[in-house]
């Protein structure tokens, strides 16, 4: 077994419960997150409650829903799945919500590749889904919007968006028109590493501007603190964006340059370490990020199913140089 394979995923071994936070963006919106673990929103209209994301497994939503009843007894009636990865989704039983919202393209990805997504994520970083046991299976929406689904809790709008292809061919925002306040999703980090895994990368920047022109005042990461004024707001779009760009062009020029997928990973680490390394996550997230990157270059337009097999074969490819199997690039 390679060294690699030894010592396994960078976050095999995060074991350290992060401190939570719970922000106020405003009047009835709240900002859940976790020193860079992934977040939730809360949107409390006159009616009900509505959450975006809705951490990994029920156990884990309870402490969500624990914060939720320190500030309103009202019903939690939605939950959106801002994509599809486990991490994400498999918390929402906890809410008992009438309605579950999500893009089609999200609810084609869980038909395709969910179950393999949750074991793999499981598997990857088991910090993040603690008393796992208590998920009762895949989380399957009940409302299947296509572009763009607006909710009116009482005279409070929420505007449920599909702005484009990015983190995955899914990713949905939720907008508050009126409050101009974003719930990305992972479509932007802050201070941590964007996951590129399941991505369109050439797609992403695209998409990030739509984002921009929404002109939001705060923003809700996928990850990271929440973003309280206009200029952080902006600071997080470009940050995401520079990760990006800097990734995807050190890989498309090794693969143009004909090297292999363990060489243009050591030069990618080397270029974006200084700038981007000390953000979280940032090892865990790079053999998929470049891996994902690769396959693009190539001309592999949509992101392979990660398993539990092929996150070993990426390992070793990185360590040993080694190819990885898989769909090959197009002639």
């Amino acid at each position: 077994m390679s060294a690699t394979a030894t010592r396994g995923f960078a976050s095999q071994n995060d074991l350290a419960d992060k401190k939570v936070s719970f922000d106020e963006l405003g009047e009835g919106l709240y900002a859940y997150t976790a020193e860079g673990d992934p977040n939730t929103g809360i949107v409390i209209g006159d009616d009900s409650v509505l959450v975006v994301d809705t951490q990994a497994t029920p156990v884990m939503a309870e402490d969500v829903i624990r914060r939720i009843r320190e500030v309103t007894d009202k019903p939690i009636k939605h939950v959106v799945l801002s994509h599809y990865h486990a991490v994400r989704v498999l918390g929402a039983s906890a809410y008992g919500a009438e309605n579950i919202i999500a893009s089609r393209p999200t609810w084609e990805l869980i038909v395709e590749r969910g179950q393999q997504d949750y074991e793999s994520e499981a598997g990857r970083f088991p910090r993040l889904f603690r008393s796992i046991e208590s998920v009762p299976g895949l989380t399957w929406p009940t409302i299947v919007f296509e572009q763009k689904l607006t909710l009116f809790l009482g005279k409070r709008e929420v505007q449920i968006l599909h702005l484009g292809r990015g983190h995955t061919k899914g990713d949905t925002v939720v907008w508050l028109p009126q409050e101009k306040v974003l719930f990305s999703g992972d479509l932007v980090e802050y201070g941590a590493t964007p996951y590129t895994g399941d991505a369109y990368l050439k797609d992403w920047p695209e998409t990030l501007a739509r984002l921009r022109a929404l002109a939001p005042e705060k923003l809700v990461p996928g990850r990271g603190a929440a973003l309280q004024t206009p200029q952080a707001v902006e600071e997080g779009i470009a940050g995401t964006q520079a990760f990006l760009t800097a990734l995807y062009g050190s890989v498309e020029a090794g693969a143009r340059d004909g090297k292999e997928l363990k060489a243009i990973y050591d030069e990618t680490m080397a270029r974006l370490q200084p700038e981007f390394g000390h953000w979280v996550i940032f090892e865990h997230c790079m053999p998929f990020d470049v891996t994902r990157a690769f396959d693009e270059a190539r001309g592999i337009a949509d992101p392979q199913i990660w398993t539990a097999e092929r996150d070993r074969q990426m390992w070793q490819a990185l360590e040993q140089g080694t190819a990885m199997k898989g769909a090959e690039a197009n002639p």
